[in-house]
């Protein structure tokens, strides 16, 4: 599927863009499903915010059962300061997570594939396992900043072997928030660990080693449809979204199974949730 440029800058640079790889029509369907997913989502039902902001203090039992379940957050932005939404309820989610790719079948297929699986399996991915995904809606005007993070911060395994897939659904700019990486930046350390045991939760630093700043960061403006796919030890990041256009994007992360998944990630699969499952 990849060719020997493409594996040589995913293993040199830590990313690798691949453009038109969603059809229109793919698109439309997991965004109509999605809007369907919002239209359901009773608004009242709770008031769980996802922010990459005291990210461990705002951790509440609707985010931890959401691991096995399917699940609406809100932007941190969208309450005034009497509690009530600032727009309308399709305009104040941030994202959908984080087991659609197994309980809902449009998800389920946009999620899988031959294509995909072809992917993986060209960037060293053994015996693949999906453990999450996302739905993110960056909302026009109040859509949140994810601050500098690698996603094997929460998706530990020994060996490190978490893979990012993220999906443009819309194009993707500097104005709307598009993806900042740091080319490279995944041959250093882990710096951080999100544990969970029990219900507690808690960020663990393990390296000093400062986030890029803008001398070493590069921003990826994509056109929907494309996937961009990043080593767990990739350093990444994306602005708040001021403008009046939102950006859709959806993610999957996958692991090798060959390598031992921690048992103090906070995802973790048991006799209630779905089984676990790569891309075929």
């Amino acid at each position: 599927m990849l060719s020997s440029t493409q594996k040589a800058q995913f293993e040199t640079q830590g990313f690798l863009v691949l453009k038109r790889f969603k059809s229109a029509g793919q698109i439309e369907d997991l965004r109509q499903r999605a809007n369907e997913l919002v239209e359901a989502f009773d608004p009242e039902s709770t008031r769980s915010v996802f922010t990459t902001n005291d990210q461990v203090r705002l951790i509440d039992r609707y985010f931890l059962d959401s691991a096995n379940q399917i699940r609406c957050f809100f932007e941190e932005a969208a309450f005034t300061v009497d509690g009530r939404l600032g727009q309308s309820k399709h305009l104040s989610i941030n994202k959908i997570g984080h087991a659609m790719h197994d309980l809902d079948p449009v998800f389920d297929r946009f999620s899988r594939g031959p294509e995909l699986a072809a992917v993986a399996a060209d960037l060293g991915l053994i015996a693949p396992q999906l453990w999450q995904s996302m739905y993110i809606f960056k909302q026009p005007g109040i859509g949140g900043e994810v601050g500098w993070h690698q996603d094997a911060t929460f998706f530990h395994s020994d060996p490190i072997s978490v893979t990012t897939f993220w999906f443009a659904l819309e194009d993707a700019t500097e104005e709307n928030g598009c993806l900042w990486v740091q080319p490279g930046g995944h041959r250093g350390p882990l710096r951080e660990r999100f544990e969970r045991v029990g219900d507690q939760i808690s960020m663990r630093k393990l390296d000093a080693t400062p986030w890029p700043d803008q001398s070493t960061a590069l921003p990826l403006p994509v056109a929907a449809g494309t996937l961009v796919c990043f080593h767990g030890l990739l350093p990444h990041y994306s602005a708040p979204n001021r403008s009046d256009r939102s950006r859709h994007a959806y993610t999957l992360h996958a692991t090798c199974g060959s390598s031992r998944y921690a048992s103090s990630n906070w995802i973790q699969r048991d006799a209630k949730g779905p089984p676990l499952r790569g891309f075929d």
